[in-house]
């Protein structure tokens, strides 16, 4: 029988989340939104048979796993919620608020024995699947240091709204760009954190003229009190070192995403740039290698298959194949735990002036 799946959620990334299901074979039998309007809506467009106006009915429900798309505030509530009932969890990123969320998440998981993952959607892009390939056959030798960049000039996802109100999203780019952290520690093993020291910037962050071409409406009277831009470093108990860069409002050139690694016999690259609109239509995805090949510096391009949603539908695809036993899931919630413990460090770093020990 296939995994019938339940969706809490009917914001824009159900929509990726339904086809990696699908794709897997699963079954999307549900949705669950407080808007019954717009969940009644988007079940019609994409087949979805039932709809409830609370996570309790769809609770009731024969759903096998459930997928959470709401504000960062409700992954970790809404996860604990439905562990208890018994179903497994993909959780859209971030994990949550913060790390101490996390473990009661891990804790919850443990309790009901079900599977918990977030949708580190990166790790399931074409390029990243290539350049671990090639890692995990030993091809760059230990990793020492990387570096991830997550930067955008005009990238603020609407005033006023939960993006920007730090209760509801727990902070800026930091936590909102996530992504390049978690490849860029993907690539270097998960190895387990030791020091952070971060610094945030909130210039610009109430200045329309640095809105993006997406996100949410503005809402007049709404809270903007997250940080425009972060820098920061990483080391580990490993004795590798990252270094990140994460912005929505920043003076670049153009929206820039990317992880840069170097590791002993060799060095990678995988990137996403932007056009001037700064929308995914128009990005180019590169994935590089940097190699000494008989005395002399050789780079070389990987070619993979395009991929515009960025991995999102695959990650999804994963979960149920993960859950089903028939690939390894692509990540756990003990790494989303590490994440968030440097975001939670890179906060306070910023807040005293000081490094913080993890």
């Amino acid at each position: 029988m296939s995994t019938k799946v339940g969706v809490i959620g009917a914001g824009g990334m159900a929509h990726y989340h339904i086809q990696g299901f699908r794709k897997a074979g699963a079954e999307v039998v549900a949705m669950a939104d407080v808007n019954v309007e717009a969940a009644k809506a988007f079940a019609e467009k994409h087949d979805i048979p039932n709809v409830y106006g609370s996570v309790e009915e769809l609770l009731e429900s024969d759903v096998d796993a459930v997928s959470i798309i709401v504000p960062n505030k409700f992954h970790a509530p809404l996860s604990i919620q439905v562990l208890e009932a018994g179903k497994h969890v993909f959780c859209e990123k971030p994990p949550a608020l913060k790390a101490s969320q996390v473990e009661e998440m891990i804790a919850a998981r443990d309790k009901a024995g079900k599977f918990l993952m977030f949708n580190f959607n990166n790790r399931a892009r074409p390029e990243s699947r290539e350049m671990m390939k090639m890692i995990s056959a030993g091809e760059a030798g230990k990793i020492n240091s990387a570096q991830a960049k997550w930067c955008r000039r005009t990238g603020i996802p609407g005033f006023g709204g939960w993006f920007t109100t730090k209760e509801l999203s727990g902070g800026g780019p930091v936590i909102d760009l996530l992504h390049m952290l978690d490849l860029a520690m993907y690539f270097m093993g998960n190895p387990k954190p030791s020091y952070v020291i971060g610094q945030t910037f909130d210039d610009h962050i109430t200045d329309k003229g640095f809105k993006g071409p997406w996100g949410i409406p503005d809402r007049e009277g709404g809270v903007t009190d997250v940080e425009a831009a972060a820098h920061g470093f990483v080391t580990f108990e490993t004795g590798q070192t990252l270094s990140f860069q994460m912005s929505w409002a920043e003076m670049v050139k153009r929206e820039e995403v990317s992880v840069v690694f170097q590791g002993v016999t060799m060095g990678g690259k995988v990137e996403r740039l932007f056009g001037e609109d700064g929308v995914d239509e128009t990005a180019i995805d590169t994935c590089e290698i940097y190699v000494q090949e008989d005395g002399k510096s050789v780079d070389k391009k990987i070619e993979v298959e395009e991929c515009e949603d960025m991995g999102r539908i695959d990650s999804a695809a994963n979960f149920i194949e993960a859950l089903e036993g028939r690939s390894e899931p692509l990540n756990n919630a003990e790494q989303g735990l590490a994440l968030m413990q440097i975001i939670d460090a890179v906060y306070q770093s910023a807040e005293s002036g000081k490094p913080v020990e993890i």
